[in-house]
């Protein structure tokens, strides 16, 4: 998709405030897993051998997303999902329950453990030297362990907020904690719903963070700006 500011629908001289996705718009979020998944496998091999002999790691995501669905109303909040998962286990295995906060914090560790794409640092130089920025997510990074905090104002999960994206009252309350109208904010992200649609719904400009060529929801109306590396948003913004 061409970048333009004629067709960017927004006007960027209103745009104050830049909230950012985190998780496959500033790292690749399945590698990330992958590595948390497989090293927390290896420590319960190492502390814990009963649940490596008698579950896999896929047989440990299917226990997480039966814990996903047991529990509706807490799909938002991915820590209480892990930890119950873990806490299963132990249960499955005559383990302490107590083993369930070991594993939790051996799988944070290596979650945390992330290889931002090469143009995510130098973008948010550019960007933070004229504008406000944030991040908002459904996932629960920890920006101080990634080592970007740093480069923020404020930044929130789904966890924090009690909803998810794409629900409208997470991009009220993020705008209400800035101090913001939600004219003010440019949302920036990769999931066509999550990122776009709806901020777009709660009065936000957004762009399309399009890392690996994918196609437009077309049930969707398309991005006004799509983008494959954040230095993109030079074009787009004017900075």
């Amino acid at each position: 998709m061409k970048l333009s500011l004629a067709v960017s629908g927004y006007s960027v001289q209103h745009i104050t405030t830049i909230i950012l996705d985190l998780d496959d718009t500033l790292w690749d979020l399945p590698a990330v897993i992958l590595h948390a998944e497989r090293t927390i496998y290896r420590w319960f091999g190492e502390n814990y051998p009963d649940i490596s002999r008698q579950f896999t790691i896929e047989d440990i995501r299917q226990l997480r997303n039966d814990v996903a669905e047991d529990h509706p109303d807490m799909g938002h909040d991915l820590m209480y999902l892990r930890d119950q998962t873990y806490r299963r286990l132990a249960a499955a295995t005559g383990y302490p329950e107590a083993m369930s906060k070991d594993a939790f914090d051996v799988f944070q560790e290596a979650r945390n453990q992330v290889v931002l794409y090469e143009d995510v640092l130098p973008a948010l130089q550019l960007l933070g030297a004229r504008y406000q920025m944030a991040t908002l997510s459904n996932g629960n990074a920890d920006l101080d362990a990634v080592g970007i905090n740093g480069h923020f104002v404020a930044s929130w999960s789904a966890r924090d907020l009690g909803r998810a994206k794409p629900d409208p009252d997470v991009f009220i309350q993020v705008c209400e904690h800035l101090n913001v109208q939600p004219e003010q904010v440019l949302h920036i992200g990769d999931d066509p719903y999550n990122d776009v649609e709806a901020p777009r719904n709660a009065g936000m400009s957004a762009v399309w963070v399009n890392r690996r060529g994918r196609d437009w929801p077309e049930d969707l109306v398309p991005p006004a700006d799509e983008i494959s590396s954040l230095m993109q948003l030079q074009g787009i913004l004017g900075v």
